[in-house]
């Protein structure tokens, strides 16, 4: 049996819903973002607890399709932005589509109307703090970065970084510079 779970980003959120699963006797196969399968079918008692238990770590079970479908969308790119080694390199829709199975503008329609924002916006969103994450760990350089996350060039990176945040890359970096120096005099 599959279970959807909403707001589940992280390896601390598998760890977390694990530990929930263990207290109620339930024998799991896949804990994944967004997704757990449970070998056995739960009872509502069971699902009823285990939604209360999530809720209290701000995770939350979800029940209706449109709602599973638009996690599902989430995690599809969270997953290709976040924990992969290269981004794809086909168009993100066809990416989308395929790996959930649906006609695109039917995947996108639905996350529009359901979350108020397009698919691309959320994907500029996520890819932007990629960006932040890739500079805070200062491996790379903006243009290596830029090749990266499959920018144009670091310009078109440096025009979407201060869309989204308001700051250009290299003052977020020299933000981030100057705290680790207060830290270190503390």
């Amino acid at each position: 049996m599959k279970l959807f779970i909403k707001y589940m980003v992280s390896l601390r959120c598998k760890m977390m819903v694990k530990e929930e699963l263990k207290k109620l006797g339930l024998n799991y196969v896949i804990v994944d973002l967004g997704m757990v399968e449970v070998l056995e079918d739960i009872t509502s008692d069971q699902r009823d607890q285990l939604s209360k238990n999530l809720l209290k770590s701000g995770l939350e079970l979800l029940e209706d399709k449109k709602s599973i479908l638009i996690e599902k969308i989430k995690n599809v790119i969270t997953e290709m932005i976040h924990y992969s080694d290269e981004l794809p390199n086909v168009n993100y829709s066809d990416y989308i589509s395929e790996k959930l199975g649906y006609d695109y503008t039917y995947l996108a329609n639905t996350f529009s109307e359901v979350t108020g924002i397009t698919i691309q916006r959320y994907i500029i969103i996520h890819k932007i703090e990629r960006v932040k994450e890739l500079i805070l760990y200062d491996e790379l350089s903006l243009s290596e970065i830029s090749y990266k996350l499959h920018y144009s060039s670091p310009s078109h990176l440096s025009n979407q970084f201060k869309k989204i945040t308001g700051l250009t890359p290299s003052f977020y970096k020299k933000m981030k510079q100057k705290r680790d120096r207060n830290l270190e005099n503390m």
